[in-house]
């Protein structure tokens, strides 16, 4: 099968291949497509093991290959497809006052139950040399939060994403989010998480965090 020819090779060059990672650089074309066959082909077992009849049941006929088409095209697309071309500026007018872009839609699956988180993100920068465009904060978080993740280590990957793409004097990144491996199943209960990641001025000068918190304000409400 392709995905055991994929983990091999993964694994003899030393690449990590966890939910929250991505492996599009160690794919080709017509490796994408047919591992898309094969997680057809198990998602039809999946549903067989379910003792869902998909022969005779008109709704779930094509469920299997809808599953692929959505995992690896959708919402796990940021293991599967390329980086988003970040397109960065020089900051000419010398700009080192906070500026916040908020709220960007987040949309991520719990990595423990495949259950859908749906949330809202803010960045927070201090500019250094350069700056990015503002579409660029939402494919960024969109490509970062579109695999297999909890939310802890997906603030911590976008920080690292927002960080490399523009090297900052601060960063600060800040989730709220639904989880619905907590309000669709287990305790049923509307749960949100807020989590933060605050780097360079914004993690050592406390009135740069501040200044940060207040521009978010009453901001931080999950859509």
């Amino acid at each position: 099968m392709i995905s055991e020819r994929i983990r091999a090779r993964l694994r003899a060059e030393g690449v990590p291949f966890g939910a929250n990672d991505t492996i599009w650089p160690h794919l080709t074309e017509l490796e994408r497509q047919l591992l898309e066959d094969e997680v057809a082909d198990r998602a039809a077992a999946l549903l067989d093991a379910l003792i869902i009849d998909r022969e005779n049941d008109h709704n779930t006929a094509d469920t299997p290959r809808r599953l692929a088409k959505m995992f690896m095209r959708e919402v796990f697309r940021g293991r599967y497809v390329e980086a988003p071309c970040v397109t960065d500026f020089p900051n000419v007018r010398k700009v080192d006052q906070v500026y916040v872009v908020g709220p960007v839609s987040v949309r991520s699956t719990c990595s423990h139950h495949f259950a859908p988180i749906l949330g809202s993100a803010w960045v927070g920068v201090i500019p250094g040399e350069r700056v990015i465009g503002l579409s660029k904060f939402n494919r960024l978080a969109d490509w970062i939060f579109s695999r297999p993740q909890i939310q802890e280590e997906a603030v911590v990957q976008l920080a690292d994403a927002m960080e490399e793409a523009m090297q900052p004097r601060g960063l600060g990144v800040i989730v709220r989010a639904r989880h619905l491996c907590c309000a669709w199943r287990g305790v049923r209960d509307q749960t949100e998480m807020v989590s933060s990641e605050m780097r360079g001025l914004f993690r050592t000068e406390a009135a740069a965090r501040g200044e940060l918190l207040a521009l978010v304000g009453q901001g931080v409400t999950c859509r």
